[in-house]
């Protein structure tokens, strides 16, 4: 039995107990045997279903309910004070009304069910990055999912014994009613409750909830960075490694990017990619001056379909054991399948709704069904990736030189610009945007605005977010260089002009030769653009004139591009830092002196 001498954990457990009313509470202590008795039991309930142990051993499927299957930001508040903290890009909430309406969903909610209490810590336990968390929930699948990405146990606790201060979660599924569905965070009140999923990204609560929302919040006060980022290493034929981070909005890569494999073109130079982390980086101000970062989880929350060995052949291979499916297809033989996957479709199988399925499967209006949901998803952890890093545990992290934003754009963006200076990297991190695919709810090719890929994650005024990015860069006697990449620019027929992929690193490449003074740029309007002989294409298929292209300013488009940023900016009104509106008018100066003397020539 695991206990603890923290007086303000046990009063808190008490009193969410007295509320929440479970038969039972259990305290999670991180260890093998306790595991392995929650999945034993998960199975006989069939709350998981456990997979051909012989073809991927350690590995499960579960299945959410049909409603329940991605977050709900509709459903998700910050709860402050005031609205305008808060910002206009969040669903707000008083913390009066947010508890009055949650307590009436969570009363009596674990009736009938264990409350597990899982102490859990972002970051490597007693890092000066790191936060600790406590979550009560009523689902085994909760507690299954935290072991894998967070430091879980009796060595949290015994570090609530030095220091007081815990992020308090509380879930439920109650009765999993997405009438009764709250994701609720009160940063005032280092609290999460979530209420009515049984999600992933609704229920682990260590994961956007805290290391995003709350930490955001949290870093602001306390003068440091939550991002929405990876983290990578790229080691040199030297030995040298040099650390990269890099925000992306959803289907634009960043998963791939983290793990990627030197193309055959560049295997000659002896590169060697190593994984910190694919989604969240915290990220310090060190006494050199510098920004260094740790990746706060310990797994991946991967989506399944389209991960395959061409998308991500080191992906394929951590999944391969210790993992928990959720959403995809069972396969006769108790393995799993989902779209875009390496092997075709099997002649039949059970499909993410526990229906029966085989390919060509069509619904009533004729579109086809699928055999897993498009958000299926795989827990699993980090030490499985062939690529990760030996420095996932050092409590100090590892020194950023570089910090890449991205988005998905046909034509406006090239494939790479350099900010000119941290306020200019701020600017473009400010207005990252990406067009919407078929896939996703709205007009295809439509323009939505992410900034930092933190527009969902953001605990705050994003306004006030902006500014502490510019607070912190002058804190800074060594800020990393700033970079935007664009992987998806087409040519006039709708073609990928870049491989993407493996073949990323080639532009990695570049962006470390530029962080050391090796090569030089192109000044254009937007940032410093690549000469087309410093990117390494040795061994790569490109039709021709498409790097040339690749690289192309087209000053028209981006002063059209400029009314939707400063329609964007508008919502932050007087919250919005001037140095980004003076960036803002400098950019147009820029791109009106380019057409013009383009135009004069």
């Amino acid at each position: 039995m695991v206990s603890t001498h923290n007086k303000k954990l046990r009063d808190w457990v008490k009193k969410m107990a007295r509320l929440c009313q479970p038969d039972n509470i259990c305290w999670i202590d991180g260890s093998d045997s306790q595991r392995q008795a929650l999945e034993k039991e998960a199975s006989v309930l069939g709350e998981i279903i456990e997979l051909n142990q012989q073809k991927l051993p350690g590995c499960f499927l579960h299945r959410t309910a049909i409603d329940d299957v991605a977050r709900t930001e509709h459903l998700t508040f910050i709860c402050t004070k005031k609205k305008r903290d808060a910002g206009p890009t969040n669903n707000w909430m008083s913390p009066l009304a947010a508890y009055k309406k949650a307590r009436v969903i969570f009363k009596g909610a674990m009736q009938g069910r264990t409350m597990y209490v899982i102490p859990f810590s972002m970051g490597p336990v007693g890092s000066e990055f790191s936060k600790i968390g406590v979550e009560l929930t009523d689902s085994r699948y909760v507690v299954l999912n935290m072991l894998i990405m967070t430091r879980v146990g009796e060595v949290v606790l015994r570090q609530l014994e030095k220091e007081d201060g815990f992020t308090k979660c509380l879930h439920s599924k109650a009765g999993l009613d997405i009438n009764k569905r709250l994701i609720l965070h009160f940063p005032e009140d280092n609290t999460i409750w979530s209420v009515g999923s049984g999600y992933g990204g609704n229920v682990l609560l260590g994961k956007k909830c805290l290391s995003l929302r709350i930490a955001s919040y949290l870093a602001k006060k306390e003068g440091w960075l939550a991002e929405h980022m990876l983290i990578m290493g790229i080691e040199e034929p030297n030995g040298r490694i040099e650390y990269i981070a890099a925000a992306f909005p959803s289907a634009c890569g960043k998963t791939n990017l983290a793990m990627l494999i030197p193309p055959e073109g560049l295997k000659i130079k002896g590169y060697r990619i190593w994984t910190v982390g694919d989604d969240i980086s915290w990220m310090r101000v060190d006494s050199d001056g510098s920004l260094w970062a740790v990746n706060p989880e310990t797994g991946f929350f991967g989506v399944a379909p389209g991960t395959n060995s061409k998308t991500n052949p080191n992906m394929m291979e951590t999944i391969k054991k210790n993992t928990i499916y959720t959403n995809v297809l069972l396969k006769p033989d108790n393995t799993v399948w989902w779209e875009g996957t390496d092997e075709k479709a099997p002649d039949q199988g059970i499909d993410w709704q526990g229906r029966p399925w085989k390919p060509g499967l069509k619904d009533s209006c004729g579109n086809p069904i699928l055999g897993s949901h498009p958000n299926s998803r795989f827990t699993t952890p980090i030490t499985n990736c062939p690529s990760h890093s030996f420095r996932l545990k050092q409590h100090h992290g590892v020194p950023i030189s570089a910090i890449l934003f991205g988005g998905r754009r046909q034509h406006l963006t090239p494939l790479i610009y350099e900010a000119f200076n941290w306020q200019h990297g701020v600017f473009i991190g400010a207005t990252v945007a990406s067009e919407r695919t078929a896939a996703q709810v709205g007009n295809v090719g439509e323009v939505r605005y992410d900034p930092m890929a933190m527009f969902p994650f953001c605990g705050y005024n994003m306004g006030e977010y902006f500014k502490h990015w510019l607070e912190t860069g002058r804190r800074m006697l060594n800020p990393p260089k700033i970079f935007h990449v664009n992987w998806f620019r087409t040519d006039e027929k709708g073609n990928f002009l870049w491989p993407g992929f493996t073949e990323n690193l080639r532009v990695l490449e570049w962006i470390l030769d530029r962080c050391n003074n090796k090569v030089q740029a192109i000044n254009t309007a937007i940032g410093y653009v690549p000469r087309p002989q410093d990117i390494d294409t040795a061994g790569i298929k490109l039709t021709e004139g498409a790097l040339e292209k690749l690289l192309e300013i087209n000053e028209e488009a981006w002063l059209k591009e400029l009314a939707g940023i400063k329609n964007f900016f508008k919502q932050f009104k007087s919250d919005l830092p001037k140095e980004l509106w003076q960036e803002y008018d400098s950019l147009a100066s820029r791109l009106k002196q380019a057409l013009k003397v383009r135009t004069k020539n």
